[in-house]
């Protein structure tokens, strides 16, 4: 009697199984994927001036380095210094950013030449030139920033930090003062090119004044 009803029960609970997930293992959760992390280089590290060459037009000021900062000494034009391993950073779709205030002067106290797509094809954000206020890249079809569309003016006060960002791609130039932008210029058919003259010592990627005296720190750049 009891092998009979063994029989029965087993069958009965075979019947069972599946309802309990019969077969079904948990399989490992698949490992989430890293987010990207963008490239990015610190092109002045506050101590040295080893990775920039200092750029001597005739009468332009020197560079040094004081306190951490970048101190680009007035000259009768055109002081900085110029990127020495550009060559090993992005052409395009990469951002720049850096700190810079004006100490002494009338004139611009950050021109950021910069490439876009190559070497060959620079241009300069000016940050208050004419005299002080204008700001805008230098240039596009020809024209200077005092004249062409990015061109605007903005209030600069001596001993002020300002942070300043451009974000190059291959159809657009932008460009922030503190979070706000002050440029955005689509160069798809436009003629990019430096002013000629002095600037062109300075391509491809450099930091300059003119007849000011400027600190610059925090330069980075990073690879969208």
């Amino acid at each position: 009697m009891k092998t009979l009803l063994l029989c029965l029960l087993i069958p009965a609970c075979w019947n069972l199984m599946p309802a309990l997930g019969q077969g079904t293992l948990p399989t490992e959760s698949s490992p989430k994927k890293p987010e990207a992390v963008a490239e990015e280089w610190v092109l002045f590290d506050g101590k040295t001036l080893d990775e920039w060459e200092i750029v001597d037009i005739g009468g332009s000021g020197q560079v040094e380095v004081e306190g951490g900062l970048m101190i680009i000494n007035q000259g009768d034009s055109l002081s900085g210094v110029v990127y020495k391993k550009a060559a090993e950073l992005p052409m395009t779709n990469y951002e720049i950013s850096l700190s810079a205030k004006r100490l002494q002067g009338v004139d611009f106290f950050c021109g950021l030449t910069f490439p876009i797509g190559s070497e060959k094809t620079c241009a300069t954000l000016v940050c208050g030139g004419w005299g002080g206020s204008v700001t805008g890249i230098s240039s596009i079809d020809g024209m200077d920033a005092s004249n062409n569309a990015t061109g605007s003016y903005q209030k600069y006060v001596d001993d002020v930090w300002y942070q300043i960002r451009l974000r190059v791609t291959p159809k657009n130039i932008s460009v922030w003062i503190n979070d706000h932008q002050v440029v955005d210029q689509d160069i798809e058919n436009r003629k990019i090119g430096l002013r000629p003259g002095p600037i062109e010592s300075y391509q491809p990627l450099a930091i300059s004044t003119y007849n000011t005296t400027a600190a610059i720190r925090n330069v980075r750049l990073k690879k969208l």
